[in-house]
């Protein structure tokens, strides 16, 4: 039942029309510094950049913000900062991944379909050097080993390194939230709007509704819609008739 909701839920995500501010192929070159942060010193950032979606308001944390079975049996609401610590380090790729549902779920952003595929290869690079791992460890083969270890090392570097890339697109994505790239930060929304396990589909919050079907205003130099029909024949000139007024019939 929960499995279910939980895929209700992405497919929910996929039908968002608000975009990342940066895809995660130019996170880098968007801002070099952070990303590299990001990749030297991951449960770290993945500890701030949680703290700031949630607006600095640790009130509001919970274990995974909420997407996951363990989300509010772990005693978040006594020691939040301990718990988020606890989070980042052992279980950091989910703190990575529940930021970034937050996120999603807050401002209605879906994910491109090639981030999708970075995202996608990364995970099926890990399955890869996995089943390489085991049939090493079964067949017994040196070849197979040095292959193992080969492909753990490329999956652990493509791991570190999309992660990276995905912290850097969230705070890119909040430096747009509050104001950075623009005059006037977002609204801080409500408690009930930060976790949407509980609603179908989450209103608009921060991001203002795309407009379709609007009318696009005339060229310059054109008429308007309305501008009525002209006149036959024009004004001030005579109707045609034959022979013309003036000559002999």
């Amino acid at each position: 039942m929960a499995s279910q909701e939980y895929l209700d839920k992405m497919k929910v995500r996929q039908e968002y029309r608000n975009l990342w501010h940066t895809d995660l192929m130019s996170t880098i070159q968007r801002d070099p510094p952070y990303c590299c942060l990001a990749f030297w010193c991951g449960p770290c950032v993945s500890y701030m950049l949680r703290k700031r979606a949630l607006y600095n308001d640790m009130s509001r944390y919970t274990c995974c913000a909420g997407y996951m079975p363990c989300s509010g049996r772990c005693g978040e609401s006594k020691c939040p900062e301990f718990c988020l610590c606890t989070e980042v380090f052992l279980c950091f790729g989910n703190s990575v991944a529940s930021t970034r549902f937050l996120l999603q779920d807050e401002f209605n952003i879906q994910t491109t379909k090639c981030d999708n595929c970075i995202i996608g290869f990364m995970f099926c690079l890990q399955q890869v050097a996995c089943i390489f791992s085991i049939v090493a460890m079964i067949v017994g083969s040196d070849e197979l080993q040095d292959a193992a270890q080969l492909l753990n090392c490329l999956a652990d570097m493509v791991y570190c390194t999309v992660c990276a890339c995905m912290q850097t697109q969230h705070k890119i994505e909040m430096d747009k939230r509050d104001g950075m790239f623009g005059p006037q930060p977002m609204a801080i929304p409500p408690v009930q709007q930060m976790s949407r396990l509980d609603q179908p589909i989450p209103p608009a919050a921060g991001y203002p509704p795309a407009a379709y079907g609007q009318p696009y205003p005339p060229p310059q130099g054109y008429p308007p819609a309305a501008y009525p029909p002209p006149q036959y024949p024009p004004a001030g000139y005579p109707a045609p008739g034959y022979p013309p007024s003036g000559y002999p019939k």
